[in-house]
């Protein structure tokens, strides 16, 4: 059985680290302070993960306030 699941693009497959950051946004727990992503108020360990998700179009863009799915990003998370 394949447990990946490709971006909008095709371009990568989403990591276990991809959809579990989807699953918080979509969940309500993340929120966007200038660059950094916060999860239950603590930034994000890995700094690069939003940028990556919001290049691939499934997280919106954004630099302040509630991180949100896109509808790319709900896609990708139900097909996970």
């Amino acid at each position: 059985m394949d447990t990946t699941t490709t971006t909008p693009a095709g371009t990568a497959p989403l990591s276990h680290r991809d959809r579990a950051l989807l699953r918080a946004v979509a969940a309500g727990r993340c929120v966007l302070a200038g660059p950094t992503l916060l999860v239950d108020d603590l930034p994000c360990a890995d700094q690069f993960l939003h940028a990556r998700l919001a290049r691939a179009g499934l997280i919106g863009p954004g630099s302040a306030g509630p991180a949100h799915l896109t509808t790319a990003g709900r896609d990708a998370l139900a097909a996970a």
